[in-house]
């Protein structure tokens, strides 16, 4: 019984035709092997599973073909058979990340310089050549420069960055682009034809979507999910066999996000838990759904080709119109953190717990941002029309607007105490005069400030007019440090003057602070303070 043989292995690239979603790297290629015009040193780069040391293997053999056809090896001579096999001793393989000493390429230099036994050209295909060191690279350096006529470098890398520039300059490079979902879901669908696998077009499209660009991890993963089921192979069971949620779920999830509903979210997310799903791939889908949806909300309609395909286009679209920005900002912000963390961590069932709470209800945060993501959204439904505000009660004609009374100061028991003196009654105040002044206020302001100044009961800044002064009532001191600032008040105080047809100053106080005593209870407190330091002394 012979051994299995993985199947992106089994399906490994034979010529540069069959190299998928790299046409202008193998059109490039076949086209210098036709007209003889080749280079002694080629530098691939790109991401992982891109082709890189597929096409550098067939170079190696294409330069060696007995019978090349159009540019390809014939795979069928001596020398395609013999480099096949991994016999030959003329092309050789290194993998720079365990041969990175200076001592391994002085010796790689020293066996360059003989003559080819086997084939007609010596291939030195170095793989992840930015782990070789940097007195490495310089023994590496003169060879590549003037090397004999019968030597061909081909050196492969993720991390271009990494690779010194007298390096790059003496090679010809090559970009190896991700490939493209709908090529990895055509190659995949032609594997599982050749391998009697039932695969159907959803499965192929999740398969296509986890493989992030990467040929080699698609096939993988379709190995690992035709080896744990029989039968049909879609999309339900793709999820269950890797361990993840699933574009149902993840919508499902973010629809509940959307409600401010946690009940429901944690309800899902725990049963997921419960199925065994990785939390990381929850949150990772979540976040790939939220980024989805930011491009969305940003580039309309032209970014529905940028959507990474964790949810339906639909889905996706509808999500997107009960999100404002400033929450999508915030919510990944927050998957992120808490991915991050994940490595760190004690508990992470907790810290995802706390991370789909954090994102169902905004409010238990008080940070700028937070704060920011609801503004934007009451900002939206009020653009959109969908909030409408509840209409106060009309003022009888005549009697002036009071504070509320628990604003009041309360009024000791200690009868020897001195006489609390009340507030200026608040003057009459037309009506919508709140509401017009909010909008006048706003035209002159930017976000994130304007977004304190809406025309909403629960608002985080409600005015009110005493006398000839307006006063804000911040929610919060974070509201409060936000608009207390001279230019803020000057623009209250000029609008409103310019409302009510007479001089008009304005204040911010903090809402939910304490009960601020007037100017003059201040200094009768301080008066009583001084005299019964006086008395104290006497006695």
């Amino acid at each position: 019984m012979s051994a299995y043989q993985a199947l992106y292995r089994k399906y490994r690239p034979q010529t540069f035709d069959d190299v998928s979603g790299q046409m202008a790297v193998t059109q490039t290629l076949k086209t210098q092997l036709q007209t003889g015009h080749l280079s002694h040193a080629y530098l691939f780069t790109g991401s992982r599973g891109t082709g890189k040391t597929s096409c550098a293997k067939i170079l190696a053999k294409a330069v060696n073909c007995e019978n090349p056809q159009d540019g390809n090896p014939c795979n069928c001579c001596t020398a395609c058979r013999t480099i096949d096999s991994g016999a030959c001793m003329d092309v050789l393989e290194i993998d720079a990340a365990s041969n990175n000493g200076v001592d391994n390429v002085r010796d790689l230099r020293d066996d360059a310089i003989y003559t080819p036994s086997q084939v007609k050209m010596r291939v030195y295909i170095i793989d992840e050549v930015h782990m070789l060191s940097i007195s490495a690279f310089n023994a590496l350096l003169k060879i590549i420069e003037e090397p004999p006529e019968h030597l061909m470098f081909i050196l492969a890398t993720t991390e271009l960055h990494k690779v010194p520039a007298t390096i790059l300059s003496r090679c010809q490079r090559f970009s190896f682009r991700r490939i493209s979902q709908e090529d990895i879901a055509a190659r995949l669908q032609f594997v599982a034809y050749q391998e009697n696998i039932d695969l159907d077009d959803g499965a192929a499209r999740v398969l296509a979507r986890l493989a992030d660009g990467g040929m080699r991890d698609g096939l993988s993963l379709l190995d690992q999910c035709a080896s744990a089921t029989t039968g049909e192979l879609n999309a339900e069971r793709v999820y269950s066999c890797l361990g993840i949620a699933g574009e149902q779920k993840c919508a499902e999830m973010m629809a509940y996000i959307a409600d401010h509903n946690s009940g429901k979210a944690l309800e899902l997310f725990n049963r997921l838990y419960a199925e065994g799903k990785d939390l990381g791939a929850m949150l990772d889908e979540l976040a790939c759904l939220t980024r989805d949806l930011m491009v969305l909300k940003t580039a309309g309609n032209s970014g529905i080709t940028m959507l990474s395909g964790v949810s339906t286009e639909r889905e996706a679209g509808q999500l997107a119109q009960r999100f404002s920005g400033g929450e999508l900002v915030r919510m990944m912000t927050q998957l992120q953190q808490t991915m991050a963390g994940f490595t760190r961590s004690a508990s992470r069932r907790m810290d995802a717990e706390l991370c789909i709470l954090s994102l169902c209800q905004p409010e238990l945060s008080l940070d700028a941002e937070s704060l920011n993501a609801r503004l934007t959204r009451l900002e939206e439904q009020i653009k959109s029309g969908s909030f409408v505000a509840a209409v106060a009660a009309p003022i009888p004609a005549g009697r002036p607007v009071e504070p509320d009374d628990e604003e009041r100061p309360p009024v000791p028991d200690d009868a020897d105490a001195p006489p609390i003196m009340e507030e200026e009654p608040a003057a009459p105040v037309p009506m919508g005069f709140w509401t017009d002044l909010v909008s006048a206020v706003r035209r002159e302001l930017k976000p994130p400030v304007s977004g304190f100044f809406v025309p909403t009961p629960n608002a985080p800044v409600q005015g009110i007019l005493q006398g000839n002064q307006v006063v804000l009532r911040c929610s919060n001191s974070f509201t409060l440090e936000q608009v207390n600032k001279p230019a803020i008040l000057e623009l209250v105080s000029r609008k409103a003057t310019a409302q009510l047809g007479r001089p008009v100053t304005a204040k911010a106080v903090d809402q939910s602070a304490r009960p601020e005593n007037n100017e003059k209870m201040e200094q009768l407190l301080n008066f009583g303070r001084a005299h019964s330091d006086i008395i104290k002394i006497k006695e």
